[in-house]
């Protein structure tokens, strides 16, 4: 009796051929990150954000000037972008970790103490949203002067 074209025949274990399973390629490679560069008069910096919905608002807004304040050592400034606070938003920080604070629509780059910080901790005023990692030394920023010009721009 033949078997219709639909069927196999069982193979025995010694005749069976491993298949790799299919994967459907990454849009990205899980590594990758968007970067952005802040820009002032005596300097500037890449920050590579990870994929969260605040780091894809700032994406989209790009690019924008904006005036620096400086908090002990934190460098913030407002930007267009309006977000809600996000279930992994934090207050203690790594230095160079890129903040926004959703309260004064401002990313907050802190880079060491602030005033209000424990044992040279990186506290934040208030919980922020985590965007991601300054590339390089975030120690840069202590050039930067309350009124500098901020440009921020998607790096190419």
């Amino acid at each position: 009796m033949r078997r219709p074209p639909c069927e196999r025949a069982a193979l025995a274990p010694h005749d069976q051929v491993m298949l790799a399973p299919v994967v459907p390629p990454l849009a990205r490679e899980p590594d990758m990150k968007t970067k952005i560069r802040i820009e002032w008069p005596r300097g500037a910096l890449t920050l590579a954000l990870e994929p969260t919905p605040t780091a894809a608002q700032l994406v989209a807004a790009l690019p924008f000037t904006a005036r620096a304040e400086t908090w002990g050592e934190e460098v913030y400034f407002t930007t267009p972008v309006k977000a809600k606070l996000e279930s992994s938003a934090k207050q203690v920080v790594p230095p160079g970790t890129i903040c926004f604070w959703v309260e004064g629509d401002a990313l907050a780059l802190p880079y060491g103490a602030t005033p209000i910080a424990k044992q040279g901790e990186c506290r934040l005023v208030t919980r922020c949203n985590v965007l991601g990692q300054i590339v390089g030394d975030a120690r840069a920023l202590a050039a930067v002067r309350s009124g500098d010009s901020i440009r921020v721009l998607k790096e190419e």
